[in-house]
């Protein structure tokens, strides 16, 4: 599964594509303590959703889907565009994972976790309290 996603600034303006965030430099695994959360400080109970100025559109124009910014677009994949779209604040990551698994092969809590982790970091999702 592909979760890598592309940042158009100025989109009005006719921007250009810039890539995602790099991989991190590799590291030496950590074992977080049974009941802590997972690593990327996303639980299976957590509920995210879409931030208040944050929209998920179709571009027609680059035909694919995005995730609309203030002043910024972000092009979203197949498997990014189904993760927001159940990341409704209902559902919790656990569920958005059964429902991915349903549709999809080969889906991986943790990538999802830490794709959700990087969209709240960068202030575009948010997590309910459930």
């Amino acid at each position: 599964m592909d979760l890598t996603d592309q940042a158009v600034t100025g989109a009005g303006s006719g921007g250009t594509p810039e890539p995602g965030p790099s991989a991190p430099a590799p590291s030496k695994p950590r074992s977080p303590a049974p009941e802590s959360p997972a690593p990327d400080g996303l639980s299976g109970s957590d509920r995210p959703r879409l931030a208040r100025h944050v929209r998920l559109a179709f571009d027609k124009r680059r035909d694919c889907p995005v995730l609309l910014l203030p002043e910024t677009v972000v092009v979203l994949n197949a498997t990014g565009a189904a993760i927001l779209r159940l990341s409704d604040g209902e559902r919790t990551v656990e569920e958005i994972v059964a429902e991915l698994g349903a549709e999809y092969a080969g889906v991986s809590e943790d990538e999802v976790r830490t794709y959700l982790a990087k969209l709240v970091g960068r202030r575009c999702v948010e997590l309910v309290d459930g």
